[in-house]
Formats: structure tokens, C-alpha cells, sequence
């Protein structure tokens, strides 16, 4: 795939489409997550971050290999973003998970 995208000189065109497509994935994740979950889920990126970048290493085709990466880096990055949505619900910017109003106050 890599070879083909190089060819026709879209390579870095189509991993820059995909990563902002990655990281606008990212963001409604976060949201629902906290929603639902709350700050506790934040292992769950954190396994996925990990599991990502091994997979970064270990592919060869650049392609994959960077796509990889993008979402194992996204992932770290939701980790913080869950426990800074927490604080943004708290200011009243986004809606609380009623059946979790203990965990806000």
C-alpha cells in the first residue's frame, strides 16, 4: 500500500488525513467515556496506547506502522483529556451522568 501511496505522491497526505480523523475519533470517545465511566477507564487507553505503539514497532510497512503509532499517542493523550473532562463536567461545560453525581462533588 505504502508503495502505491508513494507513487502517486499521497503518502503524507493520506497519514495526515487519517490522523486528523484519528484524533477527531478521539474526541467524542473521551466524552462518552467519562460520561459513562468516569475517570476510571483511563487504564483502558492506557492498554490500548501500549498495544498500539508494539504493533508500531513491530509492523514494516510505514503506513501501518504510523497509523499505529498516531493511535497509540492518541490514546495517551485521552488519558489526561478523561481527567480534564471530568473538570470541564464540574464547571457545568458538559453534562454530569446523574447516576454518578457523587463522584463530582
Amino acid at each position: 500500500m505504502t508503495e502505491i501511496l508513494q507513487e502517486h505522491h499521497v503518502l503524507g497526505l493520506s497519514l495526515g488525513l487519517c490522523t486528523f480523523l484519528i484524533i477527531g475519533l478521539f474526541h467524542p470517545i473521551c466524552i462518552k467515556c467519562e460520561y459513562y465511566f468516569g475517570v476510571r477507564c483511563w487504564w483502558w487507553f492506557a492498554l490500548l496506547g501500549t498495544a498500539m505503539c508494539i504493533i508500531a514497532y513491530l509492523v514494516a510497512d510505514t503506513f501501518w506502522s504510523t497509523l499505529s503509532g498516531v493511535v497509540g499517542f492518541s490514546s495517551f493523550w485521552t488519558i489526561l483529556e478523561i481527567f480534564e473532562q471530568r473538570e470541564r463536567v464540574r464547571k457545568g461545560w458538559f453534562p454530569m451522568n446523574p447516576r454518578r453525581r457523587h463522584e463530582y462533588e
